[in-house]
């Protein structure tokens, strides 16, 4: 017994006539006479009773009728769970992150995508920002998150709302731990690690001004991780942006005057993207709309 044939027989009965019914199915009228008699002689019982004018269902055929609007609605319904299923976006994007608390916001979107596309998911890779734009560039990564400065010349951008907070990860037993704040002249004698990016500490030495001249540097990196841990065991301080994770015996005091970076979600304004990277990429667009709204 065919789902087609017995769309055919529904349309029948509903109609009553079958040249009328044929002509609604684009059927000849022979055609869909001999199918009826055809799923008659399948069930090996007499559906229609024929008179001149038009043909009514006998008991086994409002039988049939019942079980067959479930069947035929069912197997419709079937038909477009597949089809919807098939429509949802899968695949994989490929995201880069550095340290810094607008990793949170990213995150939180990342989240807010898959809830609504169970089938995507991402890779994620962490790094600094310079590391990031080079994977950006051959293709690896579809998107990143970067903390500024950044050359925006090859990317387009979203910024996000956070502001990064700059400070010195320090001993808990350190003088300065008490300060609300440090400014130069307090970390003028005091061993200090840098970052990594060759424009982050120049930003940094500017900074600090005429105490530029005799900071004591011993280190310089990337990920803060290692950073902490030299610092710990050295009781050097570390500049870096205030983080939501916290390391055994240090503790985060802010610079004074204030420094602070922005960062922005970037891709690469001539790269081919997949249908789910720029899917995603409108969501972000979309989702970044709506926080800045909720903030003002």
């Amino acid at each position: 017994m065919e789902i087609r044939v017995l769309k055919y027989f529904l349309m029948v009965a509903r109609e009553e006539n079958i040249t009328k019914a044929a002509n609604l199915l684009h059927l000849t009228q022979p055609t869909l006479s001999r199918q009826l008699m055809q799923l008659e002689e399948e069930l090996g019982v007499s559906l229609f009773r024929r008179s001149r004018h038009r043909i009514i269902l006998t008991e086994d055929g409002m039988l049939l009728r019942r079980r067959a609007e479930e069947i035929v609605s069912l197997a419709d319904k079937t038909k477009d769970d597949f089809q919807h299923r098939q429509e949802q976006l899968a695949g994989t994007i490929a995201v880069g992150s550095g340290e810094m608390q607008s990793s949170r916001f990213l995150t939180r979107l990342l989240t807010a995508f898959q809830r609504e596309n169970p089938l995507v998911t991402f890779t994620i890779y962490s790094g600094k920002s310079d590391n990031i734009k080079e994977r950006i560039e051959r293709g690896l990564l579809d998107v990143g998150l970067l903390q500024e400065p950044v050359d925006i010349t090859k990317y387009s951008f979203i910024r996000t709302p956070i502001r990064e907070q700059w400070g010195v990860l320090m001993s808990e037993d350190s003088e300065l731990a008490a300060k609300s704040s440090v400014g130069p002249a307090d970390l003028a004698g005091m061993p200090l690690i840098m970052p990594g990016r060759e424009n982050l500490q120049n930003e940094l030495l500017n900074w600090f001004g005429p105490y530029a001249e005799n900071l004591r540097i011993i280190a310089n990196g990337n990920l803060l991780y290692n950073l902490a841990s030299l610092a710990q065991e050295s009781g050097a301080g570390v500049l870096t942006l205030k983080m939501a994770c916290s390391y055994p015996g240090l503790c985060f005091v802010p610079l004074a005057p204030k420094i602070e970076t922005g960062t922005m979600l970037v891709w690469k304004k001539t790269q081919a993207f997949s249908p789910v990277a720029t899917a995603f990429l409108a969501y972000s667009k979309k989702y970044m709309l709506g926080i800045t709204q909720d903030l003002q």
